[in-house]
């Protein structure tokens, strides 16, 4: 067995089978090095990012890119009904208030890498569930569901969720 695949066992079994060192209770050892409270000492091997970001960088490489769909005439009509309907069941704050309207919207995301070759052209589709807050078909034309605020020409799909 080379010294390569000898476990940490094998390699140091005083220090593997050993406990903790004791002092007496005021030696100089322990009067200069006094014990660590726990919480303090579980900091000590808690993970460190040397390198903050560079998972969620690394993450958005891996990301596959789409082109944007066009919808169909078909789908275009449902799109546009589902979003009379939320208008009408949102159109004002009392309304969303009293009875607050579930749904789900798939949407295009354009990619936001400027070093990625997908940039400005090619994109991802999202899917938000949440409650619908507010659809301003003429002013901003977008639609607010939880805290995401979607442009209606990015929308793909909308689910309304039905209470009984």
């Amino acid at each position: 067995m080379t010294e390569m695949e000898q476990t940490v066992e094998q390699k140091y079994p005083r220090a593997f089978h050993g406990c903790r060192p004791q002092h007496a209770l005021w030696d100089d050892f322990s009067v200069r090095h006094p014990k660590m409270p726990l919480e303090r000492r579980a900091k000590i091997f808690s993970p460190f990012d040397a390198l903050r970001g560079f998972d969620l960088a690394i993450e958005d490489k891996l990301r596959l890119y789409v082109d944007k769909r066009e919808l169909s005439e078909e789908e275009q009509q449902r799109l546009n009904e589902a979003l009379t309907r939320l208008f009408a069941l949102t159109r004002s704050r009392k309304m969303t208030r009293d009875r607050p309207v579930r749904a789900t919207v798939t949407f295009f995301v354009p990619c936001q890498d400027e070093n990625c070759g997908a940039y400005g052209c090619r994109g991802s589709y999202e899917t938000v569930c949440g409650t619908v807050r507010k659809v301003d078909p003429l002013l901003t034309r977008t639609i607010l569901i939880g805290d995401r605020t979607v442009d209606f020409p990015d929308l793909a799909e909308i689910t309304i969720d039905e209470e009984e």
